[in-house]
């Protein structure tokens, strides 16, 4: 049986091998003049450097949507689909142990190949990252800290929970729609939902977040919205989730005043919010500071693992009551 597995898996293997490969040399190449650029390393970065640094970012997160289309949705559903199924069904080897088989061995292979594009993308990146968490990115193309939505789930241990997960999700939508390419792109969508609502809805709160009042005194960045301002934070690398304005009693502003709202150059952002000073408002910020970064990448991937299992539970119960 896991030869067979094997035999099914090696061009997916093969092409995946030379991905790695090719990813790996082009990191080692661009990667060593990095480790030495400081906080000022990104006023240094070259066009090379940055087009090196988006599209690694962007393959972080194609990956998972790869493994979980072409190695997770084909892997039952082809078998169905074609009805090839009946043959190993009949043979000594009982549905369990046929898709644990099958599941385990591809599931590892998927879990090893994020771990290592992982592996090799947050060392080329690390300085990079420390440089954006200590404010270096002003005045150049933006760059972001580890903690930053864009960034978090390519960085550490997460992609490996999120190939995991997009595996075991594409092998589920197989089985339960029994046509690959229905369960393909079912596969991708369910995916991307799930990328956009976990950092939205979920991350937030795998971790208690850490909460700071600050007076609204026009000192520093701060932009304008409907009901709230948003203001910057003296904690380098934190990721802000949620900001509120208070009045001078701690109530919560429904809306800002229409002088707030309505403020338009020239007219300076000091002035506009001179009002707000003089009254006392204060700026409640919520967040997660820079060291919450391992919490989080624990937190997170144990939450996929847990899905991936609960997914792959579904596929065993499904399997062993379906006729054949």
């Amino acid at each position: 049986m896991i030869w067979l597995t094997w035999r099914q898996l090696r061009a997916q293997a093969a092409l995946a091998g030379a991905a790695l490969a090719f990813l790996g040399v082009l990191l080692a190449v661009t990667g060593p003049h990095l480790a030495d650029g400081g906080d000022a390393l990104l006023g240094r970065l070259t066009e090379t450097d940055q087009t090196v640094y988006y599209v690694v970012l962007a393959a972080m997160f194609v990956l998972p949507a790869v493994i979980g289309m072409f190695w997770g949705a084909p892997l039952i559903a082809r078998e169905l689909e074609s009805g090839t199924h009946r043959l190993a069904w009949n043979q000594s080897v009982t549905r369990t142990r046929w898709l644990l088989t099958r599941l385990s061995l591809t599931g590892l292979a998927a879990a090893t190949a994020a771990g290592l594009a992982s592996l090799a993308v947050t060392w080329w990146s690390g300085p990079i990252d420390r440089a954006a968490a200590a404010g270096g990115s002003e005045g150049v193309d933006p760059f972001f800290p580890r903690l930053h939505p864009l960034v978090f789930a390519a960085r550490g241990v997460v992609p490996v929970g999120v190939a995991v997960f997009a595996f075991v999700l594409g092998v589920t939508l197989g089985l339960l729609i029994r046509r690959t390419v229905p369960a393909m792109a079912t596969a991708l969508a369910v995916y991307v939902g799930v990328q956009f609502a976990v950092p939205v809805w979920i991350r937030p709160q795998l971790v208690p977040t850490e909460r700071t009042t600050v007076p609204v005194d026009g000192k520093g960045p701060i932009g304008v919205g409907e009901d709230s301002l948003r203001m910057a934070l003296d904690q380098p690398g934190s990721w802000i989730t949620s900001q509120e304005t208070l009045d001078a009693s701690g109530h919560v502003l429904g809306s800002l005043p229409s002088s707030v709202t309505e403020c338009t150059p020239p007219t300076p952002v000091e002035t506009c919010l001179a009002t707000l000073t003089r009254q006392h408002y204060r700026q409640r910020i919520t967040y997660h500071p820079a060291d919450h970064f391992w919490p989080l990448q624990w937190a997170e991937t144990a939450l996929y693992l847990t899905l991936s299992l609960a997914l792959a539970a579904l596929c065993v119960w499904w399997l062993r009551r379906r006729p054949a």
